[in-house]
């Protein structure tokens, strides 16, 4: 200890000696090891971290894979009702299992009313997540199959909405303006569903109490509900499934008539792997690119400390001379490599916290458990072990390199010119021929993901998003418990809008472009027969009211769009577009044709198409194209025929308004506010944004991949031009003799120039040439991010090495311009 203090003490000596190079050093690595923490912060968040439940490697969702219909991915889906009482009733591998649905709700009666997020739950769902609230209670089955009027706050909107108020329990609130009893609130850390994202976070939780439109016969085709359940002691997810198979055939045979060419079965799987899927790709590239500059770091690093080890080869020698150990030498080389190393770590680990309180709200919403994120002890012994282990490999390679010295030949020759032999100088070659391959690699993979953003922001939407303004609305039962309550609000609202200066077109719909769709529907086509084992036919349906598409600019391609005639009891109508037509009648007129909802044993009316519509992307950009099909919202009752429930189906309750004008749209959403407060004072308008904004959203995932690859690409590009800057200024600076002896024997300046400047572009070709082998062989990593380019595009790989052997050229040509002013007479003098 007593010689590894002394050590220590002789080290900080020696930095204090060379503040440019300790301060250099340390926040080259301070840069790295802070930017690698940042990201393993995100990584240890959502995907290493235990979902916050007790045992949580025992919760299983459960749901069924759909057979009969195509509806993306696996075709796993969520489940239906019968689903949720049969799977609740008859399993037996689970000790607690419950079905849940995300909801909205108008709060009141405390302050201004908002639209929030909620959660309704069947009373197993508490249990299966095994979380006691922090007061009160959660509500039983008894409260759950009575439906009985109560709730459990989260705790941010108990101490946001109720300013923590200890006397909250047992205290009304108004959920749709019916009176909800507060009868618990739930951990600070407590979240469900883990739903990606910051926005739909769950503010509250009430009982899922099935209303009557959701136990008709038609019910059996929602799956928009999930389940989640605890397995018990002793049983494996495959026997929970096996078990649960059982139960679905069961389910199948109770199926209506209409259903019967579907078949399900079951599917169980780990809540963790549920929640954190989606985001995998993008968090292992954001921490393969992180690492690739924290590796240029340590490169660069291990490079400053070989010229420093090669300038203090006379020290070193005369050291070894006088009988110092060689062990000795390595420990203190070592241990400086650690100093600077450690303290880099240190200030990288604060860069971090900044980092991620500055810009966690730039996350994607792609991404769950962002609340969740943020420094703990597992990333702040990550980030101190990333410095250790830096440490001790940046500083291997140059302790090595310092005990070769010649203590003959320094202590005879080597004292003043202080040059590096061909073995050092081989070394830091190869260093920095890493340093731009590397580099290289991530370079490209930014080209490639800003390539792909530009394809995307260059699709056609089908629609024009300028000038439009748009808001999410949501009627309360109780005030709007019947069906002429809403058209007459609804019919109400658009005449005033539309009297509003400057507004051209307005209209409601219950599927807004950019904001993605999940209602979709079956189907049956006048005439066609389908080829053998094809799936059933699907599209996304959307209901509209008033001048929707003039709003949008939708382009009608053929026919008529809906008009006032269109209403209940006349002649059915619907609106398909482009992609439709063409599957159903290629190269035809739909116009005229016939459909009708359901299945081919569903008892429902035929709708005749009045007029085809271009394409509109539903989600983002880069998403493909819906079959989707439009209906008057005055039409639906009548469109389901039988399955019908006039008294207790209302439609048009909610959706989105979608207002064109010719004023700048952000002047308009006062005026929206103030038209719909016009007509009822508390309802809450939510969403209110322009259409452009919401395209922002959605492009939001690809933006954030392009911008933070490209942050780190460029970060790594400049460490490895300096590193090849210098490598080529130590390299002029140990060769001054042989160029003044160059220039006394007749060289001019230009061709010092060009020797100094072909050492570096030497380098700069070999590495590029290795790096554009490892980005083609890493490309594959990106196949998941790109859109519309190839992962070998050869104009990115060529653009790319191009740039990168442009910069390495520029980066030698300060050492070059240096080298060619030398004054001969007084370097051969002072030789």
């Amino acid at each position: 200890m007593p010689k590894l203090l002394s050590d220590l003490r002789f080290v900080l000596r020696q930095l204090a000696k060379s503040p440019g190079f300790a301060i250099t050093a340390v926040l080259m690595l301070a840069f790295g090891i802070g930017a690698t923490t940042a990201i393993f912060s995100i990584v240890e968040a959502v995907l290493l971290r235990p979902l916050p439940f007790p045992d949580s490697d025992r919760l299983m969702v459960l749901g069924d894979k759909l057979a009969g219909v195509n509806v993306g991915g696996d075709n796993e889906v969520g489940v239906t009702v019968p689903d949720i009482k049969g799977y609740t009733r008859q399993t037996h591998g689970f000790s607690a299992l419950g079905g849940y649905q995300g909801a909205g709700y108008e709060l009141s009666g405390n302050g201004e009313p908002a639209q929030i997020n909620a959660t309704r739950l069947t009373a197993g769902v508490f249990p299966a997540l095994g979380v006691n609230p922090q007061l009160g209670r959660v509500f039983t089955a008894d409260e759950d199959e009575h439906s009985q009027q109560v709730t459990v706050l989260s705790y941010s909107t108990w101490v946001s909405r109720y300013h923590s108020d200890p006397q909250i329990l047992g205290t009304k609130i108004l959920l749709d303006r019916k009176p909800y009893i507060v009868i618990g609130v739930m951990p600070r850390n407590f979240e469900f569903p883990l739903i990606a994202g910051q926005l739909n976070r769950a503010e509250l939780w009430v009982p899922m109490s099935f209303a009557p439109p959701e136990l008709t016969e038609g019910s059996a085709t929602n799956w928009s509900y999930q389940m989640v359940g605890r397995l018990k002691p002793g049983v494996s997810p495959k026997q929970a499934e096996s078990d649960a198979e059982t139960v679905a055939q069961e389910i199948m045979r109770n199926y209506p008539a209409m259903m019967a060419n579907l078949r399900i079965s079951a599917v169980v799987r780990p809540l963790q792997l549920e929640t954190t899927e989606q985001a995998k790709p993008l968090l292992h590239m954001l921490f393969l690119a992180v690492g690739v500059v924290l590796l240029i770091a340590c490169v660069n690093l291990a490079g400053l400390m070989l010229v420093r080890a090669i300038r203090r080869q006379r020290e070193i020698a005369v050291r070894l001379a006088l009988g110092a150990r060689a062990f000795a030498l390595l420990r203190q080389a070592l241990l400086e490599s650690m100093v600077l190393s450690v303290s880099g770590g240190a200030l990288g680990l604060m860069m971090a916290a900044v980092a991620l309180k500055v810009g966690k709200s730039m996350l994607p919403e792609s991404l769950p458990r962002i609340s969740e994120i943020g420094l703990n002890w597992p990333v702040v012994g990550f980030a101190l072990l990333l410095g250790v282990v830096t440490g001790m490999l940046c500083g291997l390679a140059p302790a090595f390199a310092a005990l070769r010295t010649n203590v003959n030949a320094n202590l005879k020759e080597g004292g003043r010119s202080g040059s590096e032999g061909g073995g050092h100088a081989r070394l830091r070659s190869t260093l920095v021929v890493a340093e731009i391959a590397i580099a290289l690699v991530l370079l490209t993979a930014s080209f490639l993901l800003l390539r792909s953003f530009e394809k995307m922001r260059t699709v056609d939407l089908g629609f024009q998003p300028q000038h439009v303004t748009t808001a999410a609305y949501s009627l309360p039962q109780k005030q709007y418990e019947k069906q002429s309550q809403i058209d007459t609000f609804n019919r109400e609202l658009l005449s005033r809008l539309n009297a509003l200066p400057g507004v051209t077109a307005t209209g409601l719909t219950g599927t807004l472009p950019t904001k993605g769709a999940n209602n979709n529907q079956t189907f049956v086509v006048e005439g066609y027969t389908p080829p053998k084992g094809a799936d059933m036919n699907l599209a996304t349906t959307s209901s509209v009211i008033g001048n929707f598409f003039a709003a949008t600019e939708i382009p009608l391609l053929r026919g008529r769009l809906f008009n006032d005639a269109d209403r209940h009891g006349s002649q059915l109508v619907l609106v398909v577009n482009h992609q439709l037509a063409q599957h159903f009648w290629p190269g035809q007129d739909p116009v005229g044709k016939h459909l009708r909802i359901g299945t081919a044993e569903m008892q429902t009316p035929w709708m005749t198409v009045v007029g085809e519509v271009a394409d509109v992307k539903l989600s983002s950009p880069d998403e493909p194209s819906k079959e989707q099909y439009y209906m008057p919202v005055d039409q639906l009752e009548d469109a389901v025929g039988a399955l019908a429930s006039p008294a207790t189906d209302l439609n048009g309750n909610g959706g989105y308004i979608v207002l064109r004008s010719a004023m700048p749209p952000e002047q308009m959403e006062n005026a929206l506010r103030a038209t719909v407060r016009s007509l009822d004072p508390l309802l809450p308008l939510t969403q209110v944004q322009t259409m452009e904004e919401a395209l922002a959203q959605s492009e939001a995932p690809r933006r954030f991949n392009t911008v933070l690859i490209g942050s780190f690409a460029f970060a790594a590009v400049l460490l490895a031009i300096l590193g090849i800057y210098s490598v080529i200024a130590f390299s002029v600076a140990s060769r001054v003799q042989e160029m003044a002896i160059r220039m006394a024997l007749g060289s001019q300046r230009g061709s010092i120039i060009r020797l100094v400047l072909q050492s570096g572009a030497k380098l700069a070709v070999i590495g590029c040439i290795i790096g554009l082998a490892g980005a083609a062989a890493a490309s594959t990593l990106l196949r998941s991010l790109l859109f519309g380019v190839s992962p070998f595009d050869p104009l990115v790989m060529s653009v790319a090495a191009v740039s990168v052997l442009l910069l390495a050229v520029a980066a030698s040509g300060l050492p070059a311009l240096r080298a060619a002013s030398i004054d001969p007479m007084r370097a051969l003098r002072g030789e």
